[in-house]
């Protein structure tokens, strides 16, 4: 999975999304002037390949929403739903269904299949990146919320990605930028950070997404490169059929595993069935160019099976629908004046 660089593709890009080893398109901020504009940009995307390429985003709400106007409502952060249930679990379950239904049909009205969320990392209070991305420190808690956000997606007809398994809230470094290192022992680890994997959530999810984190005490590798992580306990222990894809290879966590080729070998023999190379169309050339790994059919049904099912394939049909119109304005509630 690449990303592009503006607004519409250039003869580059296009060159290299019909490389058969892409699968998919992440977007950006940079990607978005408008609805109209993000439409005409998905539609181009989608006409490149037959079956057309996934097209993915990091949608989560909060800080971390990369479509805020135009078609788009603003998003609360996670931890407003956790400070919801803290008052009233009741209204929080059904908040958070309700900013799932209107993440997802959003997208899916402008031709974007997936949004990488639910984040399902634990707030401990120490990390610098995932902070209030987090519902909640509670893993049940986390784990209740995440469903009915998921339920919401999946009314709108979109899947979801759980991330950062196996858990990267306890740790204060920041992956982008760092190398992070979890000194904690397997069990603490099953206990809390896993807890809403093995939720009935963890059977819901359609993917994955490893942490670029290193858990010393249990493997030398990042949980992305590890096929302990993604193998014994996600798949083996857990029983997970969906997606696994790596987080961004081009990230400061993920350069223990050597060069891009060197990281995207480590994450797909470890288990992933998707890289993500962003930012960096130096890298992901370089990728198309060194590396011809063997994709099974299995990854390649996996990753299909991603494909949003729009109730809704327009903005201008889902204005017209008073469901929505009352969701958003739930959502809008959330949010309140301040924004």
């Amino acid at each position: 999975m690449l990303d592009v660089a503006g607004t519409s593709l250039t003869d580059e890009e296009r060159e290299r999304l019909l490389d058969p080893l892409v699968g998919g398109v992440i977007l950006f901020a940079r990607n978005f002037s408008g609805s109209e504009q993000l439409s005409a940009l998905t539609a181009e995307i989608r006409a490149l390949r037959d079956p057309a390429l996934i097209i993915a985003v990091d949608q989560e709400g909060g800080r971390v929403q990369r479509f805020r106007t135009d078609g788009f409502s603003r998003l609360p952060s996670m931890r407003r739903l956790g400070e919801l249930w803290d008052q009233d679990h009741v209204e929080a379950l059904a908040a958070a269904r309700v900013v799932g239904f209107v993440l997802a049909a959003e997208l899916l009205a402008h031709g974007v299949d997936l949004s990488f969320a639910p984040v399902l990392d634990l707030d401990y209070g120490d990390s610098r990146v995932i902070g209030d991305r987090s519902f909640h420190r509670d893993p049940q808690v986390t784990a209740s919320l995440a469903q009915a956000l998921v339920a919401g997606m999946a009314e709108a007809g979109m899947g979801c990605v759980g991330k950062h398994f196996p858990g990267h809230g306890f740790v204060e470094a920041d992956s982008h930028l760092e190398v992070p290192v979890d000194d904690r022992e397997f069990e603490t680890i099953w206990e809390a950070d896993v807890l809403p994997y093995r939720h009935r959530i963890g059977r819901q999810l359609s993917g994955v997404m490893p942490a670029h984190v290193i858990y010393r005490r249990i493997d030398p590798n990042p949980a992305g490169f590890s096929s302990f992580w993604l193998q014994d306990v996600l798949r083996g222990r857990l029983g997970f059929g969906g997606v696994i894809f790596s987080d961004d290879l081009t990230m400061e966590g993920a350069t223990v595993a050597g060069d891009i080729v060197g990281r995207a070998r480590a994450a797909h023999g470890a288990g992933c069935d998707m890289v993500l190379v962003c930012n960096r169309p130096d890298m992901a050339a370089d990728l198309l160019d060194r590396w011809a790994p063997e994709v099974s059919a299995e990854s390649r049904a996996r990753i299909a099976s991603l494909r949003g099912r729009p109730q809704c394939s327009d903005p201008f049909e889902l204005e017209l629908r008073q469901d929505y119109q009352v969701a958003r304005a739930t959502v809008a509630d959330l949010i309140g004046p301040a924004a």
